[in-house]
């Protein structure tokens, strides 16, 4: 079987540079955290969800294609960097930053080979997702964001105090049957050391 010949796509190499992105910008940081890390984490957490859901709640839900599309979640911030919580949720500027995002996604999809694109804009583009997969994955990323500010306030960083009872707040209003069993089955042990957790205590 022949090959088509290559093309030449910067795509992947952008992806790469999100461990460049540093998060909470706003924020005076302990530990500092990147968009690529972020990213993992998100898809680790939306995995376990929805092998929560399956396994748990008898829900028909493919955890592969949703810790897949985790880890693309915040894939345009390659290109826009990490946009502040106070300017994308802002009500003035909701809806830009959700069009800039959106731009951005189909500009850096136009980067592929075409053969390409089908696959990846179904698990890059949020309009793509089906909407039980994107629920799971949105309550990843609160998860995600709830345990960097307790672990910033295990290290005695007050500056994510006031943030850490608004992220909170959003999880409650938005709980569900996946993330409290995750939250009573898992959520406990964030808060132990290293020795506490090898010791099994």
């Amino acid at each position: 079987m022949s090959q088509p010949p290559a093309t030449h796509s910067p795509f992947y190499a952008h992806l790469s540079r999100l461990r460049f992105i540093k998060r909470w910008g706003l924020m005076r940081n302990a530990v500092e955290e990147d968009v690529a890390q972020h990213s993992w984490e998100v898809a680790v957490l939306a995995h376990a969800l929805a092998v929560i859901s399956r396994d748990v709640f008898h829900q028909p839900i493919d955890p592969n294609a949703v810790a897949t599309r985790a880890l693309f979640h915040d894939a345009p911030e390659a290109i826009t960097g990490d946009l502040p919580t106070p300017v994308k949720y802002s009500p003035a500027m909701r809806h830009a930053t959700a069009n800039l995002e959106g731009a951005v996604c189909n500009e850096m999809l136009s980067l592929l080979p075409p053969a390409l694109r089908p696959a990846i804009r179904g698990v890059m583009d949020h309009n793509e997702w089906p909407t039980e997969e994107a629920r799971l994955i949105k309550a990843a990323d609160r998860l995600a964001a709830w345990l960097k500010c307790r672990a910033e306030l295990r290290y005695g960083n007050r500056e994510y105090e006031q943030a850490t009872l608004q992220v909170r707040a959003k999880i409650d209003e938005h709980m569900s049957p996946e993330v409290r069993y995750f939250l009573d089955t898992f959520g406990s042990a964030f808060e132990l050391t290293l020795d506490s957790l090898m010791h099994g205590d």
